[in-house]
């Protein structure tokens, strides 16, 4: 019989649909936001479904959509807008303590297994304090508790986008994170194929049975004028971030009207008219439809073409307006990411009493050394955001 879960701020359903890949079987998901449970609803047939406010929804509630179904797995993903990197990082942010609502449920179910993910600055020394009571809350319910920084492109999702994934277990015995199953890039030695790319993305996740969903070819078109004209100039994997970018790609009529000497660092903060590449990893998918550009073509992606590069199977449906679904899309989890997770924990279901005990307590410095690990560098002592593109993104070699 397939190991049961119930998603807890569960979206549209990524880590669902990773899970149910992996082997187990939904039984519930909670969200408040509609569009968002339309979706999951419509790609998880099976599970039934609670729309609201967790800190507003009974046990009994619960009760009553699962009946009498053992819950071996409890997973979810807690708004973590005040953990963000991006954003204003403020740890006072009163969406942070959904957590405790989280482990609300997870005290009166006391499933077997959980899995809570988050952004990465959730590891930074600003939110050390939120971070211990996390695992602190989690062993004084019994659990061994670990957490690690997880990249999805290691795991056959063709984007660069990195989670802090909590891993727990009532068995007292150290928790299976996913092994690496793709390289960094085709210059590691190691024997492990290449990150999946962009294109391996589009051949491969945009058509089912000679159909293609949510892949509206129109509402992809830019709008503004000027817009088309520039992009029509950017070849494939380029942007503009510096003068020397705008200098090399643009005509003087078509250049931007700035100052380049007086912005700071002498240049954009994020990269302008950035063109996917075909032969890479993407960089984060984010909720912004125009964030990123068409490898060749001059428009933005669609939606089908990003849940591509998010990992979706090109037969998982969205619902709800444009603007929604590519929402749904930016905030889910990579299927292929909570399938590698999934694959880990069912085979440490097989080992469990065979596997020797270990210590439930983390020390918080060991976690952020063993988070984040540069290329030569030696492990980090706190988050720094490197990559030009994406402030969520770090050029990491990571578990």
């Amino acid at each position: 019989m397939a190991k049961t879960f119930i998603d807890l701020f569960s979206g549209a359903g990524g880590m669902s649909c990773g899970l149910e890949q992996a082997g187990f079987e939904c039984v519930l998901g909670i969200d408040q936001d509609k569009a968002s449970l339309e979706t999951f609803k419509a790609n998880h047939h099976h599970a039934n479904i609670i729309c609201g406010d967790l800190r507003e929804i009974a046990l009994e509630d619960i009760y009553e959509k699962i009946g009498n179904q053992t819950v071996d797995l409890i997973c979810g993903g807690p708004p973590c807008q005040g953990f963000s990197t991006i954003g204003a990082n403020d740890n006072g942010d009163k969406r942070n303590f959904l957590f405790f609502e989280f482990l609300r449920i997870v005290t009166a179910l006391k499933p077997d297994y959980l899995i809570m993910e988050n952004v990465t600055g959730l590891l930074s020394r600003n939110n050390e304090p939120t971070l211990s009571l996390i695992l602190n809350s989690f062993v004084e319910l019994g659990y061994t508790i670990e957490v690690r920084v997880l990249a999805a492109h290691h795991y056959g999702v063709p984007q660069a986008r990195r989670r802090t994934i909590f891993l727990g277990n009532r068995f007292g015995v150290q928790n299976l994170y996913p092994e690496k199953q793709f390289k960094d890039s085709p210059k590691d030695s190691d024997n492990l194929p290449a990150a999946r790319t962009v294109g391996w993305a589009f051949e491969n996740l945009l058509t089912c049975q000679n159909t293609t969903f949510n892949h509206d070819i129109q509402t992809a078109q830019i709008p503004n004028e000027l817009e088309r004209k520039r992009i029509h100039h950017i070849p494939e994997g380029k942007g503009i971030r510096y003068q020397k970018d705008e200098l090399t790609y643009l005509p003087l009529e078509l250049r931007f009207n700035v100052d380049w000497e007086n912005l700071r660092e002498q240049r954009f903060r994020e990269t302008k008219l950035k063109r996917l590449d075909r032969n890479a990893v993407s960089n984060t998918i984010n909720t912004s439809r125009t964030t990123y550009y068409h490898p060749t073509e001059n428009r933005y992606l669609t939606v089908r073409e990003a849940a591509a590069i998010q990992s979706f199977p090109p037969e998982f449906i969205f619902k709800g307006s444009l603007t929604q679904q590519w929402r749904q899309i930016g905030n889910a989890v990579p299927p292929l990411l909570a399938k590698a997770i999934g694959e880990g924990i069912l085979s440490l279901d097989e080992q469990k009493h065979q596997l020797e005990k270990t210590n439930s307590t983390q020390d918080i410095s060991e976690i952020r050394a063993k988070a984040f690990t540069y290329k030569e560098k030696g492990p980090l002592t706190d988050i720094k955001e490197e990559n030009n593109d994406d402030p969520e993104f770090v050029q990491l070699s990571l578990f």
